[in-house]
């Protein structure tokens, strides 16, 4: 299919972005790496008036730590992400993450907040989000508003972002020493989107399982450390919670017996 017709702003600032937003409201969408994007116009599930185009605006393509965090900007590439240096010190869940996210070409061009923003429950990047307790940040011309994860998914492909206001960047948690953290997923193909993905983090007092392909977003189950019986249990009441559903790629019964079995294997390799 094509998409329908729209324009086409290209923005060299972050305010020239923020103006489109504040004029066009829910007219407009951002245009940054498009993977998600075009995939969403050309099958008509949104139909603009017009792209406000970021890719080229250079205030909003760093990589940066900041205040215990690693701040990506809106323009950042997922490839200037997964090939920095320091990642695995960093951040290394995302290290972990990114080997499964499709293919190189649209890690190449995809960005981190676009995937953020477009908040498929089936995508790696706000799995790890969710999983680390990171933030978002999102700005208009009038305020900027910082979001926890759990607040700013609220559903399938729906987030908690204003019509006007741009997500400016996202904060992964940066390494706590004694952390520790695993990641695993299955899908159809490799780079496919995950049937079910699964990621845990150790610290010395508790862990955080995070499950992504199940709920209609990142859901996290947060447990002290626990003996291996009760774990299973736990993960169990878990996997009931999470109310999988049939669908064309997999039944509810087989999601379950992935989030019991990917669940424990994430927690197990975290504490070991």
């Amino acid at each position: 299919m094509k998409p329908p017709i729209f324009d086409y702003r290209r923005c060299d600032t972050v305010d020239e972005a923020l103006a489109l937003l504040g004029e066009y409201g829910d007219d407009a969408r951002v245009l940054a790496g498009g993977q998600s994007l075009m995939a969403v116009l050309n099958m008509r599930l949104a139909q603009p008036r017009v792209l406000v185009d970021i890719s080229r605006v250079q205030g909003l393509a760093y990589v940066r730590p900041e205040n215990g965090f690693l701040a990506i900007g809106a323009s950042a590439t997922q490839a200037s992400v997964e090939w920095r240096a320091t990642l695995a010190e960093e951040v290394p869940l995302l290290a972990l993450a990114f080997p499964r996210i499709s293919h190189f070409p649209i890690r190449n061009r995809g960005t981190v907040c676009g995937s953020v923003a477009h908040a498929d429950p089936s995508a790696e990047l706000p799995l790890a989000l969710a999983a680390l307790g990171g933030k978002v940040r999102l700005r208009s011309r009038k305020e900027r508003r910082e979001l926890e994860a759990e607040a700013f998914f609220q559903g399938m492909l729906t987030t908690a972002r204003r019509h006007d206001e741009l997500v400016e960047d996202v904060h992964y948690p940066l390494h706590h020493p004694g952390t520790r953290y695993a990641f695993a997923e299955v899908s159809r193909r490799h780079g496919d989107f995950a049937i079910v993905a699964c990621a845990a983090v150790a610290s010395e007092r508790e862990i955080r399982l995070a499950v992504g392909g199940v709920a209609d977003r990142p859901r996290v189950l947060t447990l002290p450390r626990l003996p291996a019986s009760e774990l299973a249990g736990a993960i169990n009441d878990f996997a009931w919670q999470l109310d999988a559903q049939d669908d064309p790629h997999a039944t509810a019964v087989y999601r379950r017996h992935l989030v019991r079995n990917l669940g424990r294997q994430v927690i197990e390799e975290a504490t070991r």
